[in-house]
């Protein structure tokens, strides 16, 4: 017995850790390729070359008070050419802000160098050694032993990042170029399923009779409707346009309610209620859904059951991000966010890390809770975004609603955890052109 309840005591102690640790700093992929590459605060080295053309090309002269991102690639790399599509998607967004991207070719055949080039419509300028990638002096000199690398060089010459991972070159010029405002929110008080639901509306000017689509934000297990996940894409859909209501689950944030009495079911019915509030407003004209995590299911169930009322899909758009369908099967193991219960005897509540209670209700109805049939009955435009990285909701049950709705669009980004805290303006970004997309 006593082997056993130390066994128990390891398991929990383990996955406790696990699930800290995915909102904690990560090793990431620089911590292996990146170790000899030029560091942070060090005056990027000059150097000449050659451009496609034959002409000859000298660094210093060209980058002088400039922002520029050297880019590190070769024709023959397969990691480089999985990587091209995004450094443009970056370069294209970013020329626009001043940013400038310079490739930096490891080729040793021209005709190679050209047509990669033609094949991924790289158009930001490129100049090569035409060496073998280890002979090269600029890899010596900017400590470069892996490719793809990037090297962001700041107005003053000096390096201020490097990496072997695009996302964190498209975090930093992000919040570099980033002017966005706040625009003006009013706050609503809503009748829930466990009391009365605080909320929060963002909308465009409007002009008399002037009409706009509305997206509902769903949070995810023990969070809130606020934090830059759902500000940062409410913020761009203000700007674009359409207005949104991100609001507190009952037991959560500032709405009524006790954490220990909340459950599946009862936060559908939450949101089932701001829906039916937000349909009676008169500048709104159509609708769309978003949920995180636990809110992902939330706002799948809720699509579904709605649509199924309706005979017709209840919202224009549904999108989850990281939607933790894991949930059923965490009840089912009897081990939810780490903490380890009997599921078929767990009491009043099970206690979790920081006081918070974990009502047995919740577990009861989870065990059986039929998430992606209910989900399946909502059929329109859908997105689903998840990271490969998510140690708390494996990404396998992201792709569970990509193959119930077959018409929806799947997201699949590498290396990115739960919160998608390796580049969230990314996640933002992607979330925010879906919902423009489909709703302008």
């Amino acid at each position: 017995m006593k082997i056993l309840r130390l066994l128990t005591v390891c398991l929990l102690v383990g996955a406790t850790v696990e699930v800290k640790a995915q909102f904690g700093p990560q090793k990431d992929m620089d911590s292996k390729y990146a170790t000899e590459l030029i560091q942070p605060g060090t005056v990027a080295p000059d150097f000449k070359m050659l451009t496609l053309e034959g002409k000859k090309f000298q660094f210093s002269k060209w980058a002088k008070g400039k922002t520029v991102v050297l880019d590190f690639w070769a024709s023959w790399c397969p990691d480089c050419r999985k990587d091209a599509p995004e450094v443009m998607r970056m370069y294209q967004e970013f020329k626009q802000k001043g940013i400038e991207f310079l490739g930096i070719s490891m080729d040793t055949d021209v005709e190679a160098w050209k047509q990669a080039i033609v094949k991924f419509g790289i158009t930001y300028p490129q100049v090569s050694e035409l060496k073998k990638f280890k002979d090269t002096d600029i890899s010596k000199a900017y400590g470069v032993k892996w490719i793809p690398s990037m090297v962001v060089v700041g107005p003053d010459g000096k390096v201020v990042l490097s990496t072997v991972l695009t996302y964190k070159v498209d975090k930093y010029l992000k919040e570099l170029t980033s002017t966005k405002q706040r625009g003006a929110e009013e706050r609503v008080s809503i009748d829930g399923d466990h009391g009365r639901l605080q909320a929060i509306i963002q909308k465009p000017e409007l002009t008399q009779g002037q009409q706009c689509p509305m997206v509902v934000f769903c949070h995810g297990f023990g969070g809130t409707k606020d934090g830059p996940l759902f500000e940062l894409i409410c913020d761009t859909l203000q700007q674009h346009g359409i207005a949104s209501i991100r609001f507190d689950f009952n037991g959560h944030g500032e709405s009524e309610g006790e954490f220990k009495d909340m459950t599946v079911p009862n936060e559908i019915e939450d949101a089932k209620k701001v829906v039916e509030y937000v349909r009676d407003l008169r500048y709104v004209s159509g609708l769309a859904i978003v949920g995180h995590s636990q809110g992902g299911v939330v706002a799948a169930m809720t699509a579904g059951q709605l649509s199924e009322e309706l005979g017709e899909p209840a919202f224009k758009a549904v999108a989850l991000m990281a939607p933790a369908a894991v949930l059923r099967d965490d009840a089912i193991r009897g081990n939810t966010m780490g903490k380890m219960y009997d599921p078929f005897d767990p009491g009043e509540y099970v206690e979790l890390w920081g006081g918070m209670k974990l009502g047995g209700e919740y577990i009861r109805t989870a065990f059986s809770l039929p998430i992606y049939e209910t989900a399946a009955k909502y059929q329109g435009k859908a997105l689903i975004v998840h990271g490969n990285a998510d140690r708390v909701v494996p990404y396998t049950y992201g792709e569970g609603f990509h193959k119930i709705w077959p018409g929806s669009e799947y997201v699949l980004q590498e290396y990115f955890d739960h919160g998608f805290s390796q580049d969230i303006y990314r996640t933002t970004d992607i979330v925010s052109q879906f919902l423009m997309k489909v709703l302008k």
